[in-house]
């Protein structure tokens, strides 16, 4: 199959095209030049599964490489972060941020509706009324519990698996963490239920120290 023929029949089954990612200022990372690597339908949408234009890049200099996990019009229809799928606004988790606002949006997990929901949603994103952007004005609660600054922290590189095995020899030049894993709820995560913000523990997290 011939490459126009390939790309007409991606368009036609509701594959995402973009020219630029949907990120939040931590992913971006503290370096103010980022330089990205593009794929067009690199891989799936982790929520809905429709394959999307893929963007890699390097969080700062001493962050590691982040790609986008979910589509644009999944990141849309929440309101958050391709990568970290917190919110744009508020730099919080989705589960705290619908907690407090009175609508929100809701997306079929049944593989079948879902994948028909988000086909006519992604031909009419432009069309639809989202609560995230229609609020007329912020919400008082999340306001005081919104992340006002950048956390770089979530950045940083993986845990060297050389170095668990004591085989590592890059030392001070090797690129990842040269730490012990620390097991707690945190260690367990996954983007379905962060992005449907049902036990998400981020978010639980948050609750205890905020709420």
């Amino acid at each position: 199959m011939c490459i126009r023929d390939r790309r007409s029949g991606a368009l036609k089954q509701g594959w995402e095209d973009s020219d630029f990612p949907i990120l939040c200022e931590t992913c971006l990372g503290e370096n103010p030049y980022v330089r990205m690597l593009k794929q067009p339908y690199g891989k799936e949408c982790k929520i809905c599964n429709r394959p999307f234009t893929v963007f890699r890049w390097k969080a700062g200099p001493k962050g590691r490489f982040k790609n986008t996990e979910v589509c644009q019009t999944c990141a849309k229809l929440k309101n958050v972060c391709q990568t970290c799928l917190f919110d744009l606004e508020y730099g919080l988790p989705v589960e705290v941020r619908d907690k407090f606002l009175e609508e929100k949006v809701e997306i079929p997990t049944n593989e079948a509706n879902r994948d028909y929901w988000s086909q006519q949603a992604n031909q009419n994103i432009d069309q639809l009324v989202l609560p995230y952007n229609n609020q007329g004005g912020k919400n008082s609660i999340l306001e005081k519990i919104q992340r006002l600054t950048p956390y770089y922290k979530r950045n940083q590189p993986h845990i060297c698996s050389f170095f668990l095995k004591g085989v590592c020899n890059r030392g001070d030049e090797c690129p990842y963490r040269h730490e012990l894993p620390v097991e707690n709820d945190l260690s367990v995560q996954n983007f379905q239920d962060r992005f449907y913000g049902t036990s998400d523990p981020v978010a639980k997290k948050l609750s205890l120290i905020h709420i």
